[in-house]
């Protein structure tokens, strides 16, 4: 017998939308809650505690609640193909590693691929991301022939920005120029790049006693954190 595919889940426009709405419908139904702050992110919350669901592409479960997240974890197999990677390494660019004083958060792969695509041609280095008491304006310099580049690797900073607190001053800096960006702001676009180069290796450690760090991120990096991935 042959089978003809008539249509194809991911040649629809609204397939991204429609995938979303059923997965939101399998986790709510097993009892989580949408989050008011992000409609990425599942809550449930139980007399043993509370379970966080985060799903963008790739799926994290971290709670309070073991056999709640084993619940969880069973229903989705029941539903979806799933593979368990198990603790948390690696997440949207994002590595992390776990100690015994903490987590360590990095994205030494994701520049490393930044300075890839940057090619800047040089192996110059420096070592602040930006220069003293610098006031960049919209006029400074010639505007550049084609902008796409430039707002590609300044949304490609803003994302890194996340666990480099070094870099966010310069990067909110370049930001405000996407629009019609210049040869010059393009020079201190490579100065953040060239800083990069040097500090690669840079981590962010989040103390397991802090409780003053709100980030999602943060709650997600318990030791009862699982990692799925989900394919159709």
């Amino acid at each position: 017998m042959v089978c003809r595919l008539r249509r194809s889940l991911y040649g629809l426009k609204q397939a991204p939308r429609a995938w979303f709405e059923r997965f939101a419908s399998i986790v709510t139904a097993a009892g989580f809650s949408p989050s008011a702050h992000d409609p990425a992110l599942f809550v449930h919350t139980s007399p043993r505690g509370r379970t966080l669901l985060l799903y963008v592409d790739d799926m994290i479960i971290t709670g309070d609640d073991p056999e709640y997240i084993a619940f969880v974890k069973a229903r989705l197999h029941d539903q979806f193909l799933m593979t368990d990677l198990g603790p948390l390494r690696y997440f949207l660019g994002i590595e992390v590693s776990s100690t015994s004083d903490g987590f360590y958060i990095s994205q030494e792969k994701y520049i490393q691929d930044l300075l890839a695509r940057a090619a800047l041609g040089d192996e110059r280095t420096v070592e602040t991301p930006m220069e003293l008491n610098v006031k960049l304006q919209p006029t400074d310099g010639d505007p550049l022939s084609d902008p796409t580049h430039y707002r590609h690797l300044v949304g490609s900073l803003v994302y890194l920005a996340v666990t480099r607190p070094d870099i966010s001053y310069p990067v909110h800096i370049l930001s405000q120029f996407v629009s019609a960006p210049t040869t010059i702001h393009y020079s201190h676009l490579l100065r953040v790049l060239r800083y990069l180069r040097v500090q690669v290796l840079l981590v962010l450690h989040v103390i397991r006693s802090s409780m003053s760090l709100p980030s999602i991120l943060v709650l997600m990096l318990s030791i009862h954190v699982l990692r799925c991935r989900l394919r159709l």
